[in-house]
């Protein structure tokens, strides 16, 4: 196996912290599309390491593909095609664009029914999945006789947390979303005081009526979590677990949570002990580029290189949009680089190179790049960070809104309606976050925030997966709240006891005055 000086030093570094960690045998259960491009920079650290790594995939999988020398694959065999493909992503972005054409109190209810549907779809695909996995008695015991050590896995959907409890192994996560909401309101207090919501496009700062919105969003989390998402387990649970298996309860007990989060980005909320936050743990300094690549950066003379990508799930945007997009670049006198799949638009121009796919971490690294166009996925924004350049964020989906406020608040974006994008907006937009300084400025203050730390993201990663292998789990981290019903974690029955403590020696000197005063009364009345 060959591996890196660096690599060699990174690992020597994490032996001499923790002391020796042997191999172990990790079973990994990831999600498709950014979350897989994530995952595979955790597995590629863990291979280098010495661990051995066991992936699960569907054979429907358009993203994980079965062909890396570095894990051995399961491949589950679905007999149905799956609902969720490049093409679903196409449609969410047109319902997308439609929505931010409505009137705010339309756009929530439509957005809730929107929300319902889609959980729905997801959770059936997972649902099928983990369902043909434990009806193969086969493949199950292969996977028991395997013996793992560890299962890592990112819970967005639970396929993966449910063949860890049936396997009785313990879990690491690698997580930033959980059923319907961001992953800490499953293991930490969220008060919708200063919380924001998913989707609710607000910061930590809110007035009244936002709050009064913000608790509205809250309580539909709960809806949606207890009623459109538990009742779809309940027949897999009653099949293969034991009475009284409590989904939720399940997914609270992983030992220690890598949530994919930075506090220079995502807005200070409580936390808990087997919480470790990675945020930007993908990125690294950056690499040298292809020389064709590299003469293309160069011939930018002065005015820079402008890079737009739209992330993985969406390929293009509406023909309208693009032209305006196109058109508008070619205004510029920097050069840009488009990761664009499909029809070349008929408003490019010579400055513009489009391709399929680039190394966008390597080009944000480069001292050409003066700005960075992006829908707002989480990976691209913390590579932005990592290496300091502005960004004009045209949000389109999901957690890209969210997003986009968090950095439009530290002043290190500019964010653009995609619904009524213009190309005279979009020409204004990117000059302007070029040749302000204030969002540069902004954007690397942030960037030296997230550089100081004693160990990078991908280092701490690594040696708390290692830390469970060690020690066999993390329990003495987890909270005994998860084990609470929900009343009790609240206190209510505590309150119901302090109601009846207070409210019984009332009644009783209640009835007994009535007594005495009705007794009283019926002697007056013999008198």
């Amino acid at each position: 196996m060959g591996v890196s000086g660096d690599g060699l030093l990174c690992f020597a570094c994490l032996l001499v912290m923790a002391g020796c960690c042997g191999a172990g045998r990790i079973l990994v259960f990831p999600e498709e599309g950014s979350h897989w491009v994530n995952m595979q920079v955790v597995l590629k650290e863990l291979h280098r390491g010495g661990h051995h790594l066991t992936v699960v995939r569907s054979s429907t999988s358009w993203y994980i593909r079965d062909n890396c020398p570095l894990y051995t694959f399961v491949t589950v065999n679905l007999t149905q095609a799956e609902d969720v493909g490049p093409g679903f992503f196409g449609s969410l972005l047109q319902r997308s664009l439609a929505l931010r054409g409505m009137t705010p109190v339309l756009r929530f209810f439509e957005q809730q029914k929107d929300v319902a549907a889609m959980l729905k779809t997801f959770h059936s695909g997972a649902l099928r999945l983990i369902s043909t996995m434990l009806d193969d008695a086969s493949l199950m015991g292969q996977l028991q006789d395997a013996k793992f050590d560890l299962m890592l896995t990112d819970p967005a959907f639970p396929a993966g947390v449910l063949l860890a409890q049936y396997l009785h192994i313990p879990m690491v996560y690698n997580v930033r979303w959980l059923n319907a909401a961001e992953a800490h309101l499953a293991f930490a207090p969220s008060p919708p005081s200063h919380v924001p919501m998913y989707n609710s496009l607000f910061s930590d700062r809110m007035d009244i009526l936002q709050r009064a919105e913000n608790i509205v969003r809250y309580l539909m989390v709960i809806f949606q979590e207890q009623f459109v998402i538990l009742p779809i387990y309940d027949g897999l649970l009653e099949r293969h677990f034991p009475p009284g298996s409590d989904l939720l309860a399940m997914q609270r007990s992983a030992d220690i949570w890598l949530m994919r989060v930075d506090f220079i980005f995502e807005f200070p909320r409580p936390s808990m002990p087997n919480v470790v936050y990675i945020g930007g743990f993908q990125c690294h300094p950056a690499q040298p580029l292809p020389a064709e690549l590299e003469d293309f950066m160069q011939s930018s003379g002065e005015h820079g290189v402008v890079v737009m990508s739209l992330g993985v799930m969406v390929t293009a945007l509406p023909k309208e949009l693009t032209e305006a997009i196109a058109a508008a670049f070619a205004t510029l006198p920097q050069k840009v680089i488009w990761r664009y799949m499909g029809e070349r638009p008929s408003s490019l121009g010579n400055n513009t190179l489009l391709l399929e796919w680039l190394p966008q971490n390597d080009l944000l690294g480069h001292p050409k790049t003066c700005a960075f166009v992006s829908h707002g996925g989480t990976n691209g924004i913390y590579e932005a960070i990592y290496h300091g350049v502005p960004v004009l964020l045209i949000p389109l989906l999901f957690d890209q809104f969210d997003n986009a406020v968090r950095l439009e608040v530290r002043g290190a974006a500019r964010v653009l309606e995609v619904a009524t994008l213009t190309s005279k907006d979009f020409h204004e937009a990117v000059t302007d976050v070029i040749k302000n300084p204030t969002f540069r400025s902004s954007m690397q203050k942030l960037s030296v925030l997230h550089r100081d730390r004693p160990l990078s993201s991908l280092d701490t990663a690594v040696f708390w997966i290692e830390y469970v292998l060690r020690h066999n789990g993390a329990p003495h981290l987890r909270s005994e709240g998860d084990k609470l019903p929900w009343y009790s974690y609240h206190c209510l029955d505590v309150l119901l006891l302090l109601l009846f403590l207070i409210l019984a020696p009332v009644w009783a000197a209640v009835t007994l005055c009535r007594l005495l005063c009705c007794k009283s009364n019926r002697k007056q009345k013999v008198d």
